[in-house]
């Protein structure tokens, strides 16, 4: 459960840091109040999976998923560079994040 916990804090992270990219182009209360939800969820659904999962762990799996997520939103909504350089680290991030998760 705690593994289910801590994607979904990694998602929300996700969402959060597409809103803070989405503040840049249109700055209103809205969007302010979705990027303090994200973080807000992120951040509690975060610590209740830590209670489970090692920090260290969780902590790298949580960032591992953001990063992820928000290269492939950048890439595909934000026409963000597609170049197999940083698609191979991004492989790179996510292969470390499942490698910790499959030694923990």
């Amino acid at each position: 459960m705690a593994w289910f916990v801590l994607t979904i804090a990694g998602l929300f992270e996700t969402f959060a840091v597409v809103m803070i990219n989405q503040l840049s182009v249109q700055r209103n209360w809205q969007t302010v109040g979705f990027i303090i939800l994200g973080l807000g969820l992120s951040l509690g659904l975060l610590s209740y999976s830590l209670q489970t999962i090692p920090m260290g762990t969780g902590y790298a799996i949580w960032t591992g998923i953001s990063v992820v997520g928000s290269s492939f939103v950048g890439m595909f909504y934000f026409g963000e560079s597609k170049s197999w350089k940083r698609i191979l680290c991004i492989t790179l991030i996510l292969s470390s994040a499942i490698g910790l998760k499959l030694i923990s």
